[in-house]
């Protein structure tokens, strides 16, 4: 990202002739035709419409003209109005596992890649949540390095460490905004083994609510046979956490799934709620796509689980697991060597797909049961072991830690 802009675009069909608009004006010149320019007869009202209705890309170019501009598209009026006309599909940061992570956003809708520098992020080791335009991190190796951020605007909050947080083996992140108060909740599922039975794992559930500003440790329990581990979301209201197994109890799967009510918060023994995945499963990711859980994963083969024989997509009814979606074969195979470690993560009606090996880009739209590649991402491969990684987005200009 060593001298490139924020906001440019690596799409070659962005291009646009250099000389049109400088021709356009000798030809005015040459008539002696007096011209007054636009924004100067326009009202602020009456502009700020105008602006809102340009792509995200192109608001943040437009704040680049001049100082007018520039106090219009940063104003919180027109970031909180321009949010009803701006198309709020799903982005996908994509970034490496450089020291300092190389950020660029995939824009479904004009199939666009954009220079993006992640605020905050300083490693590609961390967790990530996002919700309605925010997105929470947290340093894998450092809890203490907590922060909500719309990485559009750049408004970044850090959050303090929970009270009593003490190191854990494993940690899970989520978060959730509520659309009504824009008000946000984010939770922890700390995981640590029991020295004295590895096969014990101490589990905690920490929330912090940003109505309050206020973190609560709502409950501790002990699970046998099983872990947690970096795998959870928040969805209507519940928590639900991917376990796995510990390798004891006659389990026929690797993976579980435990739940936490957050509304009731009611104190209750996690494995009452067990629910088990519908198959042999590998690299299973939960995502909240409009309310509804989703579990995407590697269908491993039984007698040689690390081998994956395709990627399903699941949606919770209830108790039971409903497969809405398999990747067709001439899209699994056009990954090129594809093994059980792969991303994916997803809401409103997208879910992206890659490998970590790669920087290519799958989309599946749920709505319109359709897959397609995305166009190719402008970051090369530099090095054999280079990893590549991301999250989903909704892209909103009003949303505010």
């Amino acid at each position: 990202m060593e001298g490139e802009a924020s906001w440019f675009s690596h799409c070659p069909d962005d291009t646009v002739e250099p000389d049109s608009f400088s021709s356009e004006l000798k030809y005015e010149d040459e008539k002696q035709v007096s011209s007054v320019l636009v924004d100067l007869i326009l009202p602020d009202d009456l502009l700020e419409r105008i602006l809102a209705r340009l792509p995200i890309a192109s608001i943040f170019r437009a704040g680049c003209v001049c100082k007018r501009w520039h106090e219009i598209v940063k104003s919180g009026r027109f970031l909180w109005n321009s949010s009803r006309f701006l198309s709020h599909k799903p982005w996908y940061f994509m970034f490496t596992s450089s020291e300092k992570p190389i950020g660029y956003a995939y824009d479904p809708t004009f199939r666009k890649w954009y220079v993006i520098e992640l605020p905050c992020i300083w490693t590609s080791s961390c967790f990530i949540s996002s919700s309605c335009g925010l997105f929470c991190f947290m340093d894998n190796s450092r809890t203490d390095q907590l922060y909500v951020c719309n990485p559009i605007t750049k408004c970044c909050k850090n959050l303090e460490e929970p009270p009593g947080f003490n190191f854990s083996d494993y940690n899970a992140l989520a978060m959730v905004v509520n659309r009504k108060t824009r008000c946000y909740s984010v939770t922890i599922v700390k995981s640590k083994h029991i020295p004295e039975n590895f096969f014990q794992c101490d589990v905690s559930i920490h929330i912090y609510d940003s109505g309050t500003t206020t973190w609560m440790t709502c409950l501790t329990d002990v699970l046998t046979g099983w872990r947690g581990g970096d795998e959870s979301v928040i969805c209507d209201g519940v928590l639900y956490i991917m376990i796995y197994s510990t390798g004891i109890g006659g389990s026929e799967n690797r993976h579980g799934l435990i739940t936490y009510n957050l509304s009731s918060r009611s104190c209750t023994m996690l494995m009452r709620s067990f629910i088990p995945v519908p198959c042999c499963l590998t690299c299973g990711r939960l995502m909240n796509l409009n309310e509804k859980l989703v579990m995407v994963g590697g269908i491993g083969k039984r007698d040689c689980p690390d081998i994956i024989k395709g990627i399903g997509i699941w949606t919770l009814n209830g108790m039971e697991w409903q497969q809405i979606a398999r990747m067709p074969h001439k899209y699994f195979h056009g990954f090129g060597e594809f093994d059980d470690v792969f991303a994916s993560s997803g809401t409103d009606d997208f879910i992206y797909i890659q490998s970590y090996g790669a920087p290519a880009l799958l989309v599946f739209d749920v709505e319109q049961k359709m897959w397609t590649w995305g166009r190719k991402c402008p970051v090369k491969k530099r090095l054999p072991l280079q990893l590549f990684t991301g999250f989903c987005l909704e892209p909103r200009l009003e949303m505010v830690p």
